[in-house]
Parts: C-alpha cells; structure tokens; sequence
C-alpha cells in the first residue's frame, strides 16, 4: 500500500514546563529529540543510541519583526504515531516507515504558531507553523544544527546556485565562517553518520547553511534573502538529520520523500512510470540533427533500452513543409514501432506559465513523447518552489514523466509526485567533456553517495567509453558510475557506438534504473573509494569506484548470503584504462575478490546465481 500516515492520538502531554525538557523517542527507541527551553530561546538536541548527535539547536523563523522561537510559551502538546510502506523507486524496492510525532501549540508574544517535531527510526526532522494572515513577512529562518565537537563532514559550498558544486571533505573547524553550504551535509559523530538536509520544499525558499561559532551551522534563505510577504498559512520545510549507524543504514534511508504528502491514488504504482535507462546524444555529439534519428533509435533498440531523449535543439527541425512538432512525431512514431519510447528536452521558459507549460505537455502527449527534461530553472525562491510541484502535477496529468536539469536538490517531492523520474542539481558526467575542457575530480564522485544522493535521486549522465573522454579515468570508474549513483531515469552519457563495441556491453545492458537493495561494503571511504552493492532480482551487480589514488581492494562477498554465483569481474586493465581485466569464476559468500584499482579506476561485478 502506499506510504499514507496513520495518526493515533496517545495521551497528551501536560504544557513544556521550562525547567524541563519534552522528550520525544522514535518506535524502536534508539533516537530521542529532546524540546528545551534555553536562555530564553526554544531549541532541541537529539540523542542516538544514548549519544549526543545535535547539540541544542534553534528553532523558529522571524516574521513581522518577531523572532518566534526567543521567549515562546508553549501549550499541550500532542504526540501521534506515524507508520506505513510504500513503493519507492532508486535502491531499494520498499520503504517502510515508522516515526512518533510532538505537536506543540506556541505562543510569541502576540503571535500563535505550532511546533512540529518528528522522530523516526531513521532521524529527527523539525518545522514550525503559522496561521494565514494577510500581508504577514517571512523575514528569516533562524532554523540551525550544531554539532558536538570538531567532526569529520562532507558537503559542497554554494558556488553554483544550481548546485553543481565540488563535494569536499574537511572538519566542522576547518569550514569558511559565514560562506554558504549546500545541503546535505554529512557528519562522522562518533559511532553514527548524521546528514542534515530538508525535506518538502514548496512555497517556501530554497534553504542553505553556514559555519557560525559555537559549532553552529546556521540556516539561511539563500534564494530570497529579503523574505517575502505571504497571504496563506506557512509551513516550513522539514529541517531534517537523519542518523545511521552505518554506511548502508544512511544509504537506505527515505527519511526526505517519507516526510513529504502521499501521492493521490491514481499515481500508486502507476504501470505508466516506469523506471528505465537512456540513450542520448547531447553530451557525445552535441545537438540532435534529424536526419540521425533512425540510427539513434536503432542503437537505443541494440543496447535493449527502455528510453531515447532527444535534447536541445531539436526545436530548429524542419523537413521539407513538416516544422520540428511534426517531424518529432515521425521520431516518436518509429521509435515506439522498435520498442522505444522518447523523452524531449525543453527549457524551462517554455513552460513557466501555467498556461503555456500545459499546451506544451498536450503538445508532447500528441506526438507520442513519454517524458520530458525540464532545463534551466533560476534559483528556487519562494515562487520557483511551487513551480516545481505544479510542473510534476500538470505532467502527472497527462500521464508524462519528468526529468528536472539545471535544478536545486530534491527535497522529496518524487513521493508526491512519482512521475519526477530524477533531477540534475549535482556535479556530473557534463563536467568531464572534451570539449569544455575540463575534468571531474574523482574525490568528488566518491563522496557524492554520502552527500547529494542522500537528497534523492541524481541525474550524473554516467559512463564514457571514448579513450578521448576518460580524461584519466578507466572504464572500470566509468561503467561503475552507472551502478553506484541512482537514477530511476537512468540517462547515460556516451555515445551508444562506443557502448555496442565494448567488450564489456553484455554486463552494460543489464544494469537496471532501479534497485532492489543496496549496501555499502567494508572498504568504503568517502572521498577515497565506494563499494556499493546493488541487488536487482536475484542478481547481484557491486561497483568499485575508485578515488584519486590507486588501491588494492578486496571485495566480501558475504552480503550473497546463501548458494553459488557466477560472477563476470571487469576490473582495471593495469596498463591501458580503456580496457578490462575481464574474469569469469564461479563464487560463494565464503569468497572476496581482489581487484587492483588504478587512480581514477573501478570495477563492475555482475553476480548471478549458479543453477
């Protein structure tokens, strides 16, 4: 059944004296979120497994001059138990949810506002409420987290608002007070791995953060730094850490799309979203030319994908008196005749206006498209926030998946809306071109499962096999890409020639845009090297994907659990990147497999079992 919440109203609670703390516990009683009164200001600290994970932290935004969370008064609150599972698409098949809820009515002076505080097994997630008022400000965001001590953490500075930005590692000391950072950001806490983030986005400006003393990494609107004025009642994104034990414990984490809506019946498991890979030409060969199209259906239909997407530029088409409209009906008409179905690319100014946005999804729906990528948006203010859900309604509406490029981070809204196949908002695959003449650090990409993904899915455009494209890399890191970084709309990025004359095409064509379980193996480091396997079926893939420099490493092969398996092993050649070290042995979960990883190298393992 879907993800819905089922609220079971416990006993509630008597009014949060000041001298003592309201205590929250998730079900399985190893998180605890504690709501305090501190030197007159509301604030919160979390606990993990007994062990301090936030240290108090503020709550609260400012709106009309009033800072709500300095001086708050709060009334009863109520605790209700949340749980459900739904259907999720990326690594992992299901996500079963469990998280109690703190409702607590507040009082700032003359304003009333409501404080929500939920602790679920997989982290602790906080917003505040308030009541519609007409020409009512919302000024800050005073939200923050503060972490105990000098710890390891991973994340990016906002250099680039569409957060393309480089992933690095360093300590809570060592970050540039004042300078913002996207989120997420990953934390090492003792024994836990923390990511903060948010959760639910809409209505509301995109949120960043930056160092400030006292370990505080203080909220900011870095969208809309004025605020806005607002009319309707105001709900808070999610300010949201989840906590794990381990690697694969955060890996597996749905806490984001969890806090977001259920999606209305008729999108549960909609057989018309349909998770898949694609072919496209852009970042291989630059702008689509329509006498091209017949071969690149053709290849599409060899490499046995489910999608081809036809990028910028098909709009200047024209064919004799047929204008690009209808020649990209003769594409979608021949494409669906081999097995194929299309994506178009758009720019985001094309569909801005409701009205406009919908003409052209009829449009897109009339000569047979499936999807479309949405290209370019700005910043995400307050306006731009809302825009996003409106655009994946009025596509739902007609049966059309999306695909958002050039965007913010995904705040969980593919709950909602499941026809959000994927979105950009990371540093991929098109910072490793040729013809831009640049290159993408490998760190980067070593630290990103541990970072951005843990927003949601990441459209990389994984896995070039032109020697000229490698650019240091092997192909061994390159096919791993399309293993290890999710994408339910699975977009590759080299030219599919290049895939059909690879040695290595057989295990190629069978990873899948979507998982069913994912773990993260001993010898994992983020910024060093990630081994993640990836369970579809009963086949197992894993993908070594090598940092900057080389390493031996020794893959356990226990996560098998029972039986023997034929393992196909494409590791790093150790003197050519653009070749394999092709094995095929017969495995048991007693075995490991060693592999020698070149800088910039990886390997892909394709496990099945032996009958």
């Amino acid at each position: 059944m879907s993800l819905y919440r089922f609220y079971l109203p416990l006993v509630a609670l008597a009014a949060l004296p000041a001298v003592e703390p309201l205590l929250v516990t998730s079900p399985d009683g190893r998180l605890r979120a504690e709501v305090v009164e501190e030197d007159g200001f509301l604030r919160y600290r979390v606990f993990a497994d007994g062990a301090e994970i936030l240290k108090s932290s503020d709550v609260g935004l400012q709106t009309d001059h009033v800072r709500l969370g300095k001086g708050a008064v709060p009334g009863t609150a109520t605790i209700t138990e949340i749980s459900g599972n739904a259907r999720v698409l990326g690594g992992k098949a299901r996500a079963h949810y469990r998280a109690r809820q703190a409702t607590i009515p507040m009082t700032t002076g003359a304003e009333t506002w409501t404080l929500e505080v939920q602790v679920a097994n997989e982290g602790v997630a906080v917003r505040t409420l308030l009541p519609a008022r007409p020409g009512r400000q919302i000024q800050a965001d005073h939200t923050s987290w503060r972490l105990p001590g000098d710890v390891p953490v991973w994340g990016s500075y906002r250099d680039n608002p569409c957060y393309e930005n480089l992933q690095f590692r360093g300590t809570l000391a060592t970050l540039t007070v004042g300078k913002t950072l996207d989120l997420p950001l990953t934390a090492q806490v003792g024994n836990h791995w923390v990511t903060l983030t948010e959760a639910a986005l809409r209505d509301y400006a995109d949120f960043g953060i930056a160092a400030a003393d006292n370990s505080t990494l203080a909220g900011r609107l870095v969208a809309d730094t004025k605020g806005w004025t607002i009319q309707e009642a105001v709900v808070q994104p999610w300010r949201v850490a989840i906590i794990a034990q381990d690697l694969t414990g955060l890996v597996n984490s749905t806490l984001v799309q969890d806090l977001n809506p259920p999606p209305r019946p008729d999108l549960v498991e909609a057989p018309w979203i349909r998770p898949g890979r694609s072919t496209w030409q852009w970042m291989s060969s630059g702008a689509p030319v329509f006498a091209d199209q017949s071969q690149w259906i053709a290849w599409t239909k060899a490499l046995g994908f489910e999608y081809y997407l036809v990028d910028d530029g098909w709009h200047l088409w024209k064919d004799g008196d047929r204008d690009a409209w209808a020649c990209m009906k003769s594409v979608c008409d021949e494409a669906k005749a081999n097995g194929v179905a299309v994506w178009l690319w758009v720019h985001s100014d094309a569909v801005k206006d409701s009205t406009a946005r919908k003409a052209y999804f009829d449009q897109c729906v009339a000569v047979g498209a499936v999807g479309v990528k949405i290209d370019f948006m700005p910043p995400t203010d307050r306006w731009w926030s809302t825009w996003y859900e409106d655009t994946a309604r009025d596509a739902a509406d007609r049966r059309l998946m999306v695909n958002f490029h050039g965007t913010t981070k995904p705040t969980g809204m593919e709950r909602t809306w499941p026809n959000e196949m994927s979105r950009e908002g990371v540093r991929g695959h098109e910072w490793q071109m040729s013809r831009h003449q640049t290159v993408l650090d490998t760190a980067h990409s070593t630290i990103l499962p541990f970072t951005r993904y843990l927003a949601g899915h990441g459209d990389f455009t994984p896995t070039a096999f032109d020697p000229k494209e490698l650019q240091g890399n092997s192909w061994g890191h390159e096919l791993a890409q399309a293993v290890v970084f999710t994408s339910p709309y699975l977009c590759f990025g080299g030219h599919p020639k290049d895939y059909l004359a690879n040695p290595g095409v057989d295990v190629l064509k069978m990873i899948p845009a979507a998982w069913d379980e994912t773990r993260i193996l001993p010898g994992t480091e983020p910024g060093k090297r990630v081994l993640s396997a990836r369970r579809t079926g009963s086949t197992w893939f894993v993908g070594v994907l090598g940092g900057p420099e080389a390493s031996q490493v020794t893959v356990d092969l226990t996560f098998l659990g029972q039986g023997r398996y034929n393992a196909t092993i494409l590791g790093d050649d150790s003197s050519n990147p653009a070749a394999w070290d092709r094995r095929e042995v017969q495995v048991t979960p007693t075995d490991q497999v060693s592999l020698q990883v070149r800088a910039k190298g990886g390997a892909v393992i394709r496990l099945t079992p032996s009958p």
